[in-house]
């Protein structure tokens, strides 16, 4: 019986922990967008990329770190402490429309946004960017430099970059919650296609990265 208790030691110290090291951890954080605002968590864009990774990297988790209403700013602000506990090796951003809706300065968004990303890479985590897009009512000079706010960074930090969230569907009222803002759950399929064509080319580039010889 002893014996059999030191075995059962020396697994819990020694094994347990090396598999829990083994997992890797992709963060989305964001806003209601990405936070299931509206709908069921199970329903969203997050908890359906959840599957499709369980599915393909059983290796990988999903953390999802969003909040709703969350600007930039409010993003800068807790992203140390988000690194910190989660540890992600990928880290999906999205943010930005709640500071475009607000029409907050370019200048404040595109500086908060590449303070995040400079303190995730200084943290060797992976950035995937997200783009966002906003109304024509906002005003053409205004809705170009916002848009153009996320190439920009993707060039300047050589991140990956998904240009358009709701890329596919933006216009078409039908896929869009009673506040014509949100998109709804049958949209949240098409956002899930859009986010693992880029996230998985990721993944599958660190995995080479790691595994040379593999």
């Amino acid at each position: 019986m002893k014996n059999f208790l030191i075995i059962l030691t020396f697994l819990f110290t020694f094994i347990a922990p090396a598999t829990a090291a083994s997992t890797k951890t992709v963060m989305v954080f964001g806003d209601s967008l990405s936070a299931s605002h509206g709908m069921p968590i199970e329903a969203g864009w997050v908890a359906l990329l959840t599957q499709r990774l369980q599915t393909k990297f059983t290796d990988y988790q999903i953390i999802n770190a969003s909040i709703s209403g969350e600007t930039t700013l409010g993003g800068r602000n807790r992203i140390k402490q988000s690194l910190e506990t989660h540890r992600p090796e990928i880290v999906i951003l999205e943010l930005g429309a709640n500071d475009g809706l607000r029409g907050a300065s370019i200048k404040s968004i595109y500086e908060n946004l590449a303070t995040i990303i400079e303190i995730c890479q200084q943290n060797n985590s992976q950035v995937l960017l997200v783009g966002m897009q906003l109304p024509p009512n906002y005003g053409m000079t205004y809705t170009r430099k916002f848009q153009a706010i996320f190439p920009q960074l993707a060039e300047n930090y050589q991140i990956k970059l998904i240009p358009f969230l709701l890329a596919g569907f933006g216009e078409k009222h039908e896929f869009f919650q009673a506040d014509g803002i949100h998109p709804n759950e049958v949209a949240q399929k098409k956002i899930v296609e859009t986010v693992w064509e880029v996230l998985q080319t990721m993944i599958k580039t660190e995995k080479i990265a790691a595994n040379p010889d593999n």
